[in-house]
């Protein structure tokens, strides 16, 4: 791998560019040297299709000066701007900036009309129609992939409309979260649980927080052993917030409900990642994308 990082690559590929532009020059000096004028008009001796005579006859100068002017724009534009090897350019041209410039040139533009919502408490932009339609984009474009078009998520995607929240649904811990990102994490615990009848035990305890289809017998023997999870299920299993522990008492599975979903994840644990996205939303845009997501579990379903 060494050998495509070494400083010979960018050396070979600007020599390749700079020595084409070069020998299209030079054949052009050439051709345009080795015309005859006291045969101008004559016929070269090759004919095509049958009637298609080539004629001893200099170039036209307007291509010439077209060609010329190629080359130099060419040089032009490898000086100003990154081409040859690992120079940068005069003018220091990257994507990376254009992104940026564009982006920030956006926001400025856009910027009057967020300061209005921002004066606004999340609540109340929830009730504003025009700030709803911002949202209803924001989500579109940076949530729905993961949570859906309707917000209602998949598995491992949660739901953002009922009321069930890992970390909480008051509006600053949701712009909390999508700004910061979250990444929860159950590590596997059948070495601290027991062995594989056990954690089968403790599943059929877990399902019988929520009522869901159990095994009484087993869920009875399980109930000790829930005590490694309680320290972050807590001793009821309704969850921590704090550390975004999931409420088990509610029948609500982020990753699939059962016997052996629940084994599953005791045995080989869980991770989960929302990335964050205050590097490329800005605070505005997430004050509304907040009171949008916020809206979900609250104004609409009393609208």
């Amino acid at each position: 791998m060494s050998d495509f990082t070494s400083g010979f690559w960018p050396f070979f590929i600007s020599a390749i560019v700079l020595g084409g532009i070069a020998y299209c020059l030079i054949v052009l000096f050439i051709t345009s040297k080795s015309h005859d004028p006291a045969h101008t008009g004559e016929s070269t001796g090759h004919v095509y299709d049958e009637d298609i005579v080539e004629m001893n006859n200099p170039m036209p100068r307007w291509w010439m000066w077209m060609f010329i002017i190629t080359c130099v724009f060419g040089l032009t534009y490898l000086f100003l701007y990154p081409g040859l090897g690992t120079y940068q350019g005069k003018l220091g041209w990257t994507q990376v900036k254009q992104y940026e410039q564009e982006v920030k040139e956006s926001n400025d533009k856009l910027a009057p009309i967020y300061a209005k919502f921002t004066a606004m408490t999340p609540e109340e932009v929830a009730k504003d129609a025009k700030a709803m339609a911002i949202g209803e984009r924001l989500f579109m474009n940076n949530c729905a992939q993961c949570h859906g078009s309707d917000a209602h998520g998949s598995r491992g995607f949660p739901n953002l409309t009922d009321n069930d929240w890992l970390y909480g649904g008051a509006p600053e811990t949701i712009k909390e979260t999508i700004t910061n990102g979250r990444h929860g994490m159950m590590p596997p615990m059948i070495a601290t649980v027991g062995t594989a009848d056990d954690a089968k035990n403790v599943a059929n305890y877990v399902l019988s927080l929520s009522n869901s289809t159990h095994d009484a017998k087993r869920a009875a023997l399980g109930k000790d052993k829930f005590a490694v999870c309680a320290a972050c299920h807590g001793a009821e299993g309704k969850g921590n917030q704090t550390v975004g522990a999931p409420n088990l008492t509610d029948n609500i599975w982020l990753h699939g409900a059962g016997e052996a979903a629940i084994i599953d994840r005791i045995t080989n644990g869980k991770s989960n990642q929302m990335p964050a996205q205050g590097s490329r939303l800005t605070p505005e845009q997430i004050h509304v994308l907040a009171s949008y997501v916020w809206r979900f579990s609250n104004l609409a379903k009393t609208e």
